[in-house]
């Protein structure tokens, strides 16, 4: 499979490593020299320099024999136009671009992005995508990540183990499981001291690690209790910061629940007027610095469950949420796009955290994946991702039951879905043709996994 992606920034340059990982031949374009020497020397990836939606720049990059178009460079029209030049000259297959604007984002009558008129096929919308997730995160106030799966019917909970509460805590797994008539979860990696790891039945939980289960959608609350989780639903909300993830949000929010208690502050003022003319006399809209004690007082910060800061402004959103937690709020959810403050977040307090980059990433590589096996959400970019499956007559797994079938270690399958109903699979469970799977795959394991799914015919080379 040939792949052109236009832009070498954080996102465009993940994409490119991931694909190219995989045996795709992958073309970047970026105006930025440096950038296109560094995707160069670090991957095995073509590197083009030049303007993206530019004619003869696609045409140096290969989209004559292209198969797919990833757009996603900083600007929305660059992103639209090398669709359009893309599908119109060089009858590249398929598209997906990034759009940030909200004004693009309307689907009207008219079909803006039908073939005839901009033809784009997948669009991304990474600020819509994280006010979704930050709404998703709010229903279970004890997990920093939570991914609804298979149609809503299972979860991705990403846990703290920050609790004396938690019934697993230093036992063995293996004990644990064979403890349990019916397992509500299955842990399928662990974060520990900076590393990453697919635990096994001896292993033990920790205070300090964080974990990400995967579990029947009805189990949420149970699992959560299991690590002493039995936080309530916030009521009380601060939204940093009126863009599209903060609006989105608080619009999201509000058609929920008439009963939650919003408070958005702006710092623009043109921005917050007009913000708080379309978001009514439901929502409170303050202007000013966030950074200002004072006006975090006026927004009774102290007393809101949680804080969600959401600012084009990584340094902004970071020293906030500390503020916020410093005054009493219970809970902060940060966005952060720079990868450099990882390491520091864990230190500050801060409880969730957010990344645009990572939900366009998972999102495109969703896109890009054929067959049976589609990538669904990346556990940080070197370590590996959940992926759903649809287990067809090609599946090895159907094999033997899954204890039989000696799986990779780095190969977790977290729950299936069978006639609609998913459950959590032990050693004894056959899988059945048509069941779903929900999984984590590390990255090193990735192609080995797709041949015990029996997804790589199915998959464009």
């Amino acid at each position: 499979m040939k792949v052109i992606v236009c832009g070498a920034g954080q996102v465009g340059t993940t994409i490119a490593r991931h694909l190219s990982t995989e045996g795709m031949n992958v073309t970047v374009i970026d105006l930025d020299e440096d950038q296109i020497r560094r995707v160069d020397e670090s991957y095995d990836v073509r590197g083009v320099v030049g303007h993206a939606s530019h004619p003869h720049v696609l045409a140096n990059a290969g989209a004559r024999d292209a198969d797919m178009l990833i757009a996603v460079t900083q600007s929305d029209e660059v992103n639209m136009v090398a669709c359009q030049v893309a599908y119109s000259l060089f009858g590249v297959k398929s598209r997906i671009a990034r759009l940030r604007h909200a004004g693009y984002l309307a689907q009207d009558k008219t079909g803006l992005y039908a073939a005839e008129h901009l033809p784009i096929d997948v669009i991304i919308s990474p600020e819509i995508q994280v006010a979704e997730g930050i709404s998703h995160r709010l229903r279970a106030p004890g997990a920093f990540d939570m991914v609804p799966m298979a149609g809503n019917r299972v979860e991705l909970l990403g846990i703290h183990v920050d609790t004396g509460g938690c019934a697993i805590l230093d036992r063995r797994l293996a004990d644990w499981e064979e403890g349990e008539a019916s397992q509500p979860m299955s842990i399928v990696a662990i974060m520990r001291d900076g590393r990453s790891f697919v635990p096994d039945r001896d292993d033990r939980l920790q205070i300090g690690d964080d974990v990400y289960v995967i579990a029947p959608t009805a189990r949420v609350s149970e699992v959560m209790a299991l690590f002493g989780h039995r936080d309530k639903i916030a009521r009380q909300i601060v939204i940093i910061g009126a863009g599209n993830v903060g609006v989105h949000l608080a619009q999201k929010l509000r058609r929920a629940s008439r009963r939650i208690s919003i408070t958005l502050i702006e710092q623009n003022k043109a921005r917050a007027e007009a913000v708080a003319r379309e978001l009514g006399s439901g929502i409170i809209v303050l202007q000013g610095d966030a950074l200002d004690r004072e006006l975090l007082e006026e927004a009774q910060v102290g007393r809101a469950e949680t804080i969600v800061a959401v600012t084009n402004d990584d340094e902004t959103n970071i020293f906030v949420s500390v503020l916020a937690k410093q005054a009493g709020c219970s809970r902060a959810i940060t966005l952060v796009n720079k990868r450099t403050y990882e390491g520091l977040i864990p230190t500050l307090g801060i409880d969730a955290v957010v990344s645009p980059s990572a939900v366009t990433i998972s999102s495109v590589l969703r896109h890009v994946r054929r067959g049976s096996i589609t990538a669904l959400y990346t556990l940080r970019e070197d370590f590996g991702e959940v992926i759903e499956a649809d287990i067809t007559a090609a599946s090895r797994l159907l094999r033997a039951p899954l204890g039989m079938l000696g799986l990779p270690p780095g190969m977790r399958i977290g729950a299936v879905v069978r006639d609609g109903v998913a459950f959590v699979p032990d050693d004894d469970t056959q899988l059945q043709e048509g069941d779903q799977v929900v999984a984590l795959v590390t990255y090193s394991y990735l192609r080995l996994a797709e041949a015990w799914l029996g997804a790589e015919q199915g998959r464009k080379r």
